[in-house]
């Protein structure tokens, strides 16, 4: 093979790995969000069905064991905290990775996609500054 064939061998493989790349962390994200949609579901559900003072049956691995409710509760919620950090470093490193794919692309970065929601102490201020 000549060498310019194998240049564009070569770039076709990288784009490729790095579109992989972008695919492979999007469907990590879709996975954690359907987990953190069903510790939504237990959490909600644990408000409603069960007294305080009662143990629930919590399915962990391949059996069930009973946790006091509150125990369950906490255990979900860590969960939870850990899913939201989970996913906003995924999102975070997402643009970085479509960034750098569409640079390898020839094509141009995208505007507006770095872009990040305002704080609740940024809306604040914003709200005030309106009502005045």
């Amino acid at each position: 093979m000549d060498e310019v064939s194998q240049r564009v061998l070569e770039y076709l493989t990288e784009v490729e790995e790095a579109a992989e790349d972008v695919l492979t962390t999007k469907q990590q994200i879709v996975d954690l969000d359907t987990k953190r949609n069903r510790n939504r579901e237990a959490l909600n559900a644990l408000k409603h069905d069960v007294a305080d003072s009662e143990k629930v049956k919590v399915c962990l691995g391949s059996m069930f064991i009973k946790f006091p409710k509150a125990k369950t509760r906490e255990m979900i919620q860590k969960d939870q905290e850990q899913l939201d950090k989970e996913i906003n470093d995924l999102r975070k490193g997402l643009k970085a990775k479509v960034n750098r794919l569409n640079e390898m692309q020839g094509k141009p970065e995208l505007r507006g996609y770095s872009l990040s929601p305002l704080s609740t102490d940024e809306i604040r201020a914003i709200n005030s500054l309106l009502k005045r």
